[in-house]
């Protein structure tokens, strides 16, 4: 299994199948967490059209992911993991394999990227937030997640992991965020949807997901709305393992288990666009 893969392989389904639909009633008297005290980390996604992400800050995964059975082909550089030049970076997925990539299902249909900051950053406890325009479609699964460092060592889902945000593209008003461990991963993990009133798609404009993230609790919010909270006791018992580190993920998965693969009403290319990814204190 080389290197540049362990996160892919590892997650074994690992951003999959929080059942559609699944919610959790928000608390209204919890408030999103206070400005922040201290930046850790902070990515905005500044400069040249066409420019490759900071390599000081990101690497990029490449391969397939069999775990998922995602269809698409992470590809290397700035292929298509972009810089747009108006301070976002620009994730684009194709109906494309100019190069002849090899999936686990033959030749592959798709192309797209994933970039982590294994190795690069991480973080324990505090905010971390992102604003992104996910893409729409059929068969789109863009994602904004973390993995626990210690991945390598133990391996998923037992270095646990947080999905701040994943959309469905069959969902298009609807994001899930979930925590994965030890005895509650894959369609088991613990997690809510949010969804926009008045049938809005996140597709149409940008927003702000979130966690705030304490020991033994964690928050989520969109723009600023809190529609969960979990904390051990939610566990039934089983292993919280999230007060350690964590790295940051951005991906944009085409096809798979939970979003089920594009068909004919599915147009190409399509774009995760993401304006800046900020960690703090709190």
């Amino acid at each position: 299994m080389a290197l540049y893969t362990l996160a892919l392989l590892c997650t074994s389904g690992a951003i999959a199948a929080v059942p559609a639909g699944a919610s959790a009633a928000p608390d209204p008297h919890t408030a999103a967490a206070a400005a922040p005290a201290a930046v850790t980390f902070a990515d905005e996604f500044n400069g040249a059209a066409g420019s490759g992400v900071d390599g000081g800050k990101w690497q990029i995964e490449t391969g397939d992911n069999v775990n998922n059975h995602e269809r698409q082909f992470y590809t290397s550089g700035n292929k298509n993991a972009a810089l747009d030049g108006q301070g976002n970076l620009v994730i684009t997925a194709r109906k494309e394999n100019p190069a002849n990539y090899q999936c686990w299902y033959g030749r592959c249909e798709y192309t797209s990227a994933r970039l982590n900051t294994s190795g690069k950053f991480t973080s324990t406890y505090g905010r971390v937030e992102a604003r992104i325009k996910v893409p729409r479609g059929q068969g789109m699964w863009p994602a904004f997640w973390m993995l626990g460092n210690d991945i390598g060592n133990v391996g998923w889902p037992n270095s646990g992991e947080i999905d701040i945000m994943e959309n469905v593209g069959f969902e298009p008003s609807t994001v899930h965020g979930t925590l994965h461990g030890p005895g509650y991963s894959g369609s088991g993990g613990i997690g809510a949807g949010y969804t926009l009133p008045g049938g809005q798609k996140f597709a149409d404009g940008f927003h702000t997901f979130a966690i705030d993230w304490s020991p033994n609790a964690i928050t989520w919010s969109v723009d600023g709305n809190v529609y969960q909270r979990r904390t051990p006791a939610d566990l039934g018992g089983r292993s919280w393992v999230f007060n350690k580190p964590f790295f940051l993920i951005l991906n944009l998965a085409v096809g798979g288990y939970w979003p089920g693969d594009p068909n004919g009403s599915t147009t190409f290319p399509q774009q995760l666009v993401v304006d800046y990814v900020r960690v703090s204190t709190n």
